[in-house]
């Protein structure tokens, strides 16, 4: 192995760890961000069927 491949290794788990511990301390506004792009991302999925049954239609 070599320095690069060890320190990126090391970096990576640390990162890992410290996100870890952070979605853990701000639980309550992690779970409200993804209810939230839960909620966008139906509406643009939506939006899209929407318009793909309107030309559908129009064929």
């Amino acid at each position: 192995m070599d320095k690069t491949g060890v320190a990126s290794l090391i970096a990576g788990i640390i990162l890992v760890i410290l996100g870890g511990l952070g979605i853990w301390y701000f639980l309550p506004e992690v779970i409200l961000f993804v209810e939230g792009v839960i909620g966008i991302l139906a509406l643009i999925i939506g939006i899209f069927l929407l318009i793909f049954g309107a030309i559908l239609i129009k064929d």
